[in-house]
């Protein structure tokens, strides 16, 4: 009985010590994070995505990491959409103390270069203790405006125009 008491008093002392082992080395061997996102042209200036949106290829895109109370800035990557409009941006270190952004930074569409406000940025946890699996982290889609809307945008925006009695 003595035995069976030491062996058991043995694994609940040693397994939370393997537990703790185990993810430290984890963390150290773990891939980095990848912000995920596209880039759209509003051609209707609506401030939102509508059919007539078209996804920017060569559009520059940075994820910025501030401190959390000083708002120093602590990291920064840049890249480039694709001709799908979606960029990557891979992040290594986990910033669960910091506040990141994916964010806007310039258009190579000459007609279409003011970001839109309110959708020039999107907030990306990249921290691992927050319960998500994946190193996948998707920010919302970013936008710039069109210099002017284009001739069918007062057509095209009566689709969105929500009328009390069909509601």
């Amino acid at each position: 009985m003595a035995k069976l008491g030491a062996i058991t008093l043995l694994i609940v002392c040693l397994l939370p010590v393997i537990t703790i082992a185990s993810r430290s080395v984890e963390k150290k061997t773990r891939q980095p994070y990848c912000v995920r996102g596209r880039v759209y042209c509003d051609p209707c200036r609506a401030g939102f995505e509508t059919s007539a949106s078209t996804f920017l290829q060569g559009a520059k895109v940075k994820v910025q990491c501030r401190h959390r109370s000083t708002q120093e800035v602590l990291y920064e990557a840049e890249a480039l959409t694709d001709d799908t409009g979606s960029y990557k941006i891979y992040v290594e270190k986990d910033q669960k103390n910091n506040v990141c952004d994916a964010m806007l930074v310039s258009s190579p569409h000459r007609r279409c270069k003011l970001a839109d406000p309110g959708r020039d940025r999107s907030r990306v946890v990249l921290t691992s203790d927050n319960g998500i699996v994946s190193n996948d982290r998707y920010a919302n889609n970013m936008g710039f405006l069109m210099d002017q809307p284009m001739n069918f945008c007062n057509q095209l925006m009566q689709q969105y125009v929500v009328n009390e009695d069909r509601v």
